[in-house]
């Protein structure tokens, strides 16, 4: 399980590197187009902004096993006794439940968008709401591996960048 886990947590980090790579290429297309010649190509408008939406979808899964998405573990880890650990459980549960509910939308979403073209790009727009389906499907491919985990023992549940915490 551990190794799923890593596995998971290695291509969530290059899908988030490789999003931000373009990200940064397109911005710096831009910015040097705009310093330099005195405008920029129209399409690095649009890219910017899908490399910023694959950058979301492959970040918010990696997000949920680095302890980056928002917790409210104040009250959580504070309590006594097993409470910690079963309330880390409910909060994956009710993740891997929101994102499984939203799936068949983001599908449908992802559906329409075969049958339109991004204006500068000509690229279709099924690739591009496919982000969202990204998205979903890493959150809840985390949250049910961090289930998984938990309930086989492998994991506490815990995110891997608690801060504050002491090693």
């Amino acid at each position: 399980m551990t190794a799923i886990i890593q596995g998971m947590r290695i291509l969530l980090r290059i899908g988030t590197g490789l999003s931000f790579l373009v990200l940064m290429g397109a911005v710096t297309v831009q910015v040097l187009g705009r310093s330099v010649i005195g405008s920029s190509p129209v399409w690095t408008e649009e890219l910017t902004r899908f490399a910023l939406l694959y950058l979301a979808g492959f970040g918010t899964g990696l997000a949920l096993f680095t302890g980056d998405l928002v917790n409210v573990d104040l009250v959580s880890e504070g309590l006594p006794g097993r409470w910690p650990w079963l309330m880390r459980l409910i909060s994956a549960v009710l993740v891997l439940i929101f994102s499984l509910l939203a799936l068949g939308p983001a599908w449908h979403f992802t559906r329409i968008g075969a049958m339109q073209t991004s204006p500068a790009m000509g690229l279709p727009m099924n690739y591009v709401h496919g982000s969202v389906l990204l998205l979903l499907s890493m959150l809840a491919l985390a949250a049910a591996l961090r289930i998984v985990g938990m309930l086989a023992g492998s994991t506490d549940g815990k995110p891997e960048n608690l801060v504050g915490e002491v090693e």
